[in-house]
């Protein structure tokens, strides 16, 4: 027989994971010279991933992106099997009796510890919780974050804590025309949070947020940013820093600071967001909840874009009673699959799979977050996942199998066998439909089904 990919045999890969990095590693297999046909599987049933429970509601044009990916599935090689989540509906061991190979496109799904007394008090929250939330993801929906004070502190200087802090920010008129879930709408609407503090352990120079984020803090409606002069006094390294031509972004960033530091807030608007930094948190106080954050001055050490913070052992107190982490997301484990526990990621070579010794583990590949760790933008995940795949088409020349697989219809009837009621990619078009039209009386874009059980009764 002819090798996977010719005419008579062709390539059969699962996609594990639907969001940017699978579709992407999908588009580069359907673009390639190869006879492919490709299985995507998702856990929830809908696609998308972080496009559509990631993104902040506030900006529309970052979920453009899912018109390229709903082309890329009306190819008659695409297969969508979505509510099925691999290592309990199906093996990973399964699916290497049905494909030539595995490519894991899954994220990094959960966040990173502070590693703090109190850290797990009730009002002490993730920052993907809350985003998850807002943005009606299953995982989520049932999530209750105590809005009823009037400070709240978010740990972490990236455009994750950016969308956390405005949300906090914004007035339900400036969201009520967004896809936000209407239950985080109306609880948003009823907060009396006036004063959120966005805290960071190094200095206004090497903050991660992007200028466009940063921007409209300056236009909120109810809300004007706050920062304190001194705070914007930079040492000779982070200077060099941002003279470098390399360097920008963080150059446009800091001159929004400077800019907000010099503005006058409104005695019309309601909520402050304060920009901090040089701040490390080291407990979080309060006996059954969240009551305040201690917090440690620090200083940086080392050469320009080596910095890093150390404690001053000066410290200082805000009362509080709901605090945010947003310092940075890991992957979780697979049943089956390699997994690098510290780096939060499945260890790779370029993509392929290394077991612990270090060595390629035949058919299994990776790309997105879960390949690299949580960087850059969506569109990053698009190089990413080429990247991967040609590594995949690759290891296919210097192979001598030449065996067919299963793929598909086994799958089909596998999952079956299991009793799972798995969506195709044509019932998910139903659910989109149906949500876009529980939006239109809103002025909504759409109103998503935040339950799985809801998801699945549209098409019954």
């Amino acid at each position: 027989m002819s090798k996977p990919g010719s005419e008579g045999n062709p390539l059969k890969v699962a996609i594990v994971g639907s969001g940017p990095s699978g579709f992407y590693a999908a588009e580069a297999l359907l673009k390639s010279e190869l006879n492919t046909q490709i299985d995507m599987y998702e856990r929830l049933p809908v696609p998308y991933g972080l496009v559509r429970s990631g993104v902040a509601p506030d900006h529309p044009k970052l979920k453009q992106a899912i018109n390229v990916y709903a082309k890329i599935a009306e190819s008659p090689a695409y297969r969508f099997f979505g509510n099925v989540t691999i290592g309990k509906d199906i093996q990973v061991d399964d699916l290497k009796k049905l494909y030539h190979s595995i490519i894991f496109t899954c994220g990094a799904e959960s966040d990173r510890r502070l590693g703090i007394p109190g850290e797990d008090l009730r009002g002490s929250y993730t920052a993907t919780e809350f985003v998850g939330w807002y943005n009606g993801h299953p995982d989520f929906r049932d999530r209750d974050f105590d809005l009823s004070h009037d400070t709240a502190i978010i740990f972490g200087q990236g455009n994750v804590a950016a969308d956390v802090s405005r949300i906090l920010a914004k007035t339900r008129d400036e969201l009520k025309h967004t896809d936000i879930a209407e239950h985080a709408l109306d609880a948003l609407d009823k907060s009396n949070i006036k004063h959120i503090y966005v805290i960071g352990r190094r200095g206004p120079a090497q903050a991660k947020f992007t200028s466009k984020e940063l921007k409209e803090f300056g236009e909120l409606e109810d809300s004007d940013p706050i920062l304190v002069g001194d705070e914007l006094i930079l040492n000779s390294e982070s200077e060099t820093e941002l003279e470098d031509k390399s360097n920008a972004g963080n150059k446009k960033v800091y001159d929004l600071f400077q800019g907000f530091s010099q503005q006058n807030p409104s005695d019309n608007k309601q909520r402050r967001v304060y920009f901090t930094f040089l701040k490390s948190p080291v407990e979080i106080l309060g006996e059954d909840c969240v009551e305040s954050v201690k917090l440690e001055k620090n200083a940086l050490s080392g050469d320009a874009f080596m910095q890093s913070a150390k404690g001053t052992g000066e410290y200082s107190e805000i009362k509080t009673g709901i605090v945010f982490r947003s310092i940075g997301y890991k992957g979780i484990a697979i049943p089956g699959v390699p997994f690098d526990e510290k780096r939060g990621i499945i260890p790779n070579a370029e993509g392929r799979v290394t077991d612990d010794n270090g060595s390629a583990v035949p058919g299994l590949y990776v790309a997105g977050w879960i390949k690299r760790g949580p960087s850059g933008i969506i569109g990053t995940n698009r190089a990413d996942s080429v990247a991967t795949v040609k590594a995949l088409i690759d290891d296919l020349d210097l192979q001598n199998d030449s065996n067919d697989m299963p793929g598909e219809e086994a799958a089909i009837n596998l999952l079956n066998n299991n009793n799972v009621n798995f969506v195709s990619f044509s019932d998910w078009k139903k659910i989109d439909d149906k949500e876009i039209s529980r939006g239109e009386p809103k002025g909504k874009p759409r109103e998503k089904y935040t339950y799985i059980q809801e998801m699945l009764d549209v098409l019954k």
